[in-house]
């Protein structure tokens, strides 16, 4: 007997969603290609710079345009995918009632410590794929910034990394630069 992997599509992930199939789960998960992966529960150090980032944005983009999101889902039905990124910075304009969709979205931040390798192979190929203009991973464990432009069928064409010392600017806010030495700081 063999077994097998159960596919889902993104609108069958959010109808189980939506009928509290996931509410007893001990952890969080995302659909990834079609398939439930299990994520980490977030420690103190992921909880701080995340509440970081969202300050940071929040003081450095204009609400009329730019909303930045939390935590919240994004969908890409066409990869078959409702990942649920650490931050986002999505258009104001978008229609509201439904969770975002790639081309809504300015700036997508990953926090990474134990799920760095999955940020950086099968995450950014997702949002690559999806056509997301700017990702950015913060390492929360080498303290660096990866910052991931120009996406394309087969990844990122540009891949930057930012240390303690840089500041790192976002293609939709050049202005609000990022530094790095601010956000890795430790009390």
């Amino acid at each position: 007997m063999s077994s097998s992997t159960l596919r889902l599509t993104v609108a069958q992930y959010d109808a189980m969603v939506q009928k509290g199939a996931f509410d007893d789960l001990p952890q969080k998960i995302e659909l990834i290609h079609g398939e439930i992966q299990a994520r980490n529960p977030a420690g103190p150090v992921h909880d701080d710079l995340i509440e970081y980032l969202n300050h940071w944005s929040t003081r450095n983009t204009d609400d009329a345009q730019i909303r930045v999101r939390v935590q919240g889902g994004l969908s890409l039905p066409e990869l078959a995918s409702r990942p649920e990124p650490d931050l986002m910075w999505i258009r104001a304009d978008r229609p509201r009632g439904r969770l975002p969709l790639a081309r809504e979205v300015l700036l997508l931040i990953e926090v990474a410590d134990s799920s760095l390798r999955i940020d950086r192979t099968l995450k950014a190929d997702l949002y690559a794929a999806a056509g997301v203009t700017e990702y950015w991973i913060v390492n929360s464990v080498d303290r660096l910034l990866h910052v991931y432009r120009d996406p394309g069928a087969h990844g990122y064409a540009s891949v930057t990394t930012f240390r303690p010392g840089d500041s790192a600017p976002p293609l939709a806010e050049p202005q609000a630069r990022l530094s790095l030495s601010d956000l890795f700081a430790t009390d």
